[in-house]
């Protein structure tokens, strides 16, 4: 074998492998295990809602949703986060009937169904609030691979720290991509009819 055929395959070999590295990449991002449509995102949950009411991941079947998990003492993140998904179902005017919007909490201890009602008042009435013990709310966060800590601070006094990605869900309740907000509403809310 000659030098340039030994330089050819050894460039060959080096794409091949490259190849097969981004096709791992790719099946690690999107959640795939190897079985058609798994997906290592989501999965069965059972919580109670701000009213009071027992809510499951068979909520989010048969439409798109939007799952969010944060806190109802979040400073900045969560609130302008809810006020962006308000604003992608105000744009979907009757469309957002078809749709399904989850807020759920990573502070059980502080969110109760009252807490969860009162500060999603200030929100489209289409987002639902999600609660429970601190065994359930763990349960739904390693379904959906979220990072959530207590940061303590003054006076007896917490944060939290927590993953701030929109989860875009489809109707089978399985993850299809994180949901971007960083555009127009309705550029958002056409995304989302797609789904539909």
């Amino acid at each position: 074998m000659n030098a340039r055929t030994s330089q050819i395959l050894l460039i060959g070999s080096a794409f091949l492998a490259g190849l097969v590295l981004f096709a791992g990449i790719i099946l690690f991002v999107s959640g795939n295990k190897g079985a058609p449509g798994a997906s290592a995102i989501g999965g069965p949950f059972q919580l109670i809602d701000q009213d009071g009411k027992p809510i499951s991941d068979d909520a989010l079947k048969g439409r798109p949703s939007l799952v969010f998990f944060g806190y109802t003492h979040c400073p900045d993140v969560c609130p302008a986060t809810l006020f962006d998904i308000s604003e992608v179902l105000r744009a979907l005017g009757p469309d957002a009937d078809k749709t399904a919007a989850l807020f759920v909490t990573v502070d059980p201890e502080r969110d109760t169904p009252a807490a969860m009602k009162d500060y999603l008042s200030s929100f489209d009435p289409h987002l639902r609030g999600a609660t429970g013990s601190d065994k359930a709310i763990e349960s739904i966060e390693k379904e959906y691979r979220v990072y959530a800590k207590k940061v303590p601070a003054d006076h007896g006094d917490y944060s939290m720290d927590h993953t701030a990605l929109v989860y875009l869900m489809d109707k089978q309740g399985r993850f299809v991509a994180p949901f971007s907000l960083k555009r127009r509403p309705e550029e958002s809310a056409a995304e989302l009819r797609k789904y539909m």
